[in-house]
């Protein structure tokens, strides 16, 4: 089963094949979101420790190894590759949208200075690569990066990163709401758990992007 018809949800059962994707390089871009050190963190208390374990494996054992061969492999060929990430601008946090003040997992204070905030070192943007630091979960909104996308002639965003079910997905909708051709690479993605993360690929699939893995995505582009 290739990604034409992979992740298909309930609208989408009958639908025709999508046609093959064209992403010429000139026009094309990887956005990588929100791989940061707050998400690597092992917590301190066992059951949770635990609870998080298949997402600590996934993100080492293939998410980050994957997205960081991907990232090279773009870099090689001379794509652009781009990084979001979440933080405050205001050390008190005041700047954040409203879903990053609610109580609870998502209520996320770090500083743009934060060790917590910067981006895993395996992903690091590479001299003279983009970042833009977002105060929500979308990396199109309250940002310039649809500005920036425009100016620069992209019309087509490969995107990766986490999580899956929230910043991945807010930002897919968005740039498919601009009316960029999104493309998700699901294997260098992760939620918190598997079934939210493949949940949400098949929410998303079709309607606001194609969902490939990345040795699809490389045969479409020709990338060693």
């Amino acid at each position: 089963m290739s990604w034409k018809t992979r992740n298909r949800s309930f609208y989408y059962q009958g639908a025709p094949e999508p046609e093959d994707l064209v992403l010429p390089p000139a026009a094309t871009a990887l956005l990588c979101i929100d791989v940061q050190n707050y998400g690597m963190v092992l917590h301190d208390d066992p059951a949770e420790r635990e609870r998080w374990a298949p997402f600590h494996e996934r993100m080492h054992g293939t998410v980050i190894p994957r997205l960081r061969s991907l990232q090279d492999s773009f870099r090689a060929a001379g794509i652009d590759v781009i990084h979001a990430r979440i933080a405050c601008l205001l050390e008190d946090g005041r700047d954040r949208s409203l879903s990053q003040k609610m109580p609870g997992w998502n209520n996320l204070l770090m500083p743009l200075t934060s060790e917590a905030s910067q981006i895993v070192p395996e992903l690091a943007p590479a001299s003279g690569e983009i970042v833009v630091t977002k105060t929500t979960d979308s990396a199109l909104t309250g940002t310039n990066l649809r500005l920036v996308l425009s100016n620069m002639g992209i019309r087509n965003v490969v995107v990766a990163g986490i999580y899956t079910d929230q910043c991945v997905s807010s930002t897919v909708r968005s740039l498919a709401d601009e009316s960029f051709n999104v493309v998700v690479v699901e294997d260098c993605c992760a939620a918190g758990t598997d079934a939210l993360h493949q949940h949400e690929l098949d929410v998303i699939n079709m309607i606001y992007c194609h969902v490939v893995r990345s040795d699809e995505l490389r045969a479409i582009m020709g990338l060693d």
